[in-house]
Parts: C-alpha cells; structure tokens; sequence
C-alpha cells in the first residue's frame, strides 16, 4: 500500500504544477491575451483559492469515503495553494505595481479587497513554514492543528478578495462562498 501512496502524492504533485507550467509556456508565447499580466494575476489568484478548497475538503473526504490513503496530499494541496497565492501577489507586485512599495500600499488604500487579499496570504505564510515533519515535531501535534486552523481564515479571506474584486457577476465568489461554509459545517 506504501507504494500506492507515494504514487498518488506524486501523481498530486506533478498534476498540481501543471496549471503553473501551462501559465508559463502561454506567457513566454505571449499567448495570455490582451492584458497578460491582468490575466495571471486571476489565474493564480483562482488557483489558489481553488487548491485552498480542495486542501479543506481532504479531510471530509477521508472521514465520509475512509480515503485515510489520501490524506498525505493535503499537504502537498496546501502548498500549492500557498505557492499560487505568492505567486499572484509577486505578479501584482512586480509587473502591476512595478515593485513600488509606496505604489502598492497606496493601491491598498484605494482598494480594500486587495488588503483582505494581502491579509490571506500572510496568514498562509506561518502554515507554509510549519508543514515540514519537523515543525509538526517542534510544535507538537496539538498546537500545530491549532495552528493550521488558520486554512480556514487564509479560505474565507481568499473568498471575501474575490468577491470584493467581481462586484458585478457574483456567481464565482458565492459558490467558493458556498462550498467553504459547506466545509466549515
């Protein structure tokens, strides 16, 4: 069964980098359209709130169809979310806003959501941090959990940045809304 599981987290792992390795060859082809940074900066910021998502619904996956094989890739989907997450910041920052710190906090300002957006991905960072064995190991299991609960704070501000971000066509940011008040129940 081993071998099985270290399929599956590899099978994880190298399909959760194709979003990022078909965002790269679009842009080295110039293939993302009219406003190519506009366009990854929502593709990773959707990416992350979708493997966000799919991070909170392992578990619920493992305790109603006894998936315990699949809990290892909730790790893996963690990072990934994190690792999109900074990617859609580092893109605003550095071809939106031209790594202007003064320019970025000013759009901040004038733009709330990018503020609640800013707030989910420093809340990622300590749970990227701690993901290893040997942070687990270090904090213990029971304050590392407590810890990690900080998924469903990173989840809803990613939420509420997009709905924010869409004003008009809510759809989107209300199933994301959905699912996530589906999976904090």
């Amino acid at each position: 069964m081993s071998s099985q599981i270290q399929f599956v987290k590899l099978l994880v792992l190298l399909n959760s980098a194709v979003p990022a390795a078909l965002l790269a060859w679009d842009a080295l082809r110039g293939q993302l359209g009219a406003n190519p940074t506009n366009f990854a900066i929502r593709t990773t910021g959707m990416l992350s709130l979708i493997f966000l998502v799919l991070t909170l619904l392992v578990t619920p996956l493992v305790r109603l169809a006894g998936w315990n094989w699949f809990t290892p890739n909730r790790r893996v989907l963690g990072l990934y979310a994190f690792f999109y997450a900074l990617a859609h910041f580092l893109i605003f920052f550095s071809l939106d806003r031209e790594l202007s710190l003064s320019g970025t906090f000013s759009e901040m300002a004038l733009r709330p959501y990018l503020a609640v957006g800013s707030l989910g991905l420093l809340v990622m960072v300590p749970l990227a941090v701690t993901s290893t064995n040997r942070m687990i190991q270090q904090l213990g299991t029971s304050r590392w959990k407590q810890l990690h609960r900080l998924t469903y704070v990173a989840a809803l501000a990613g939420v509420v940045h997009y709905g924010m971000l869409v004003k008009a066509d809510l759809r989107w940011p209300l199933a994301f809304a959905g699912i996530l008040l589906v999976l904090l129940g």
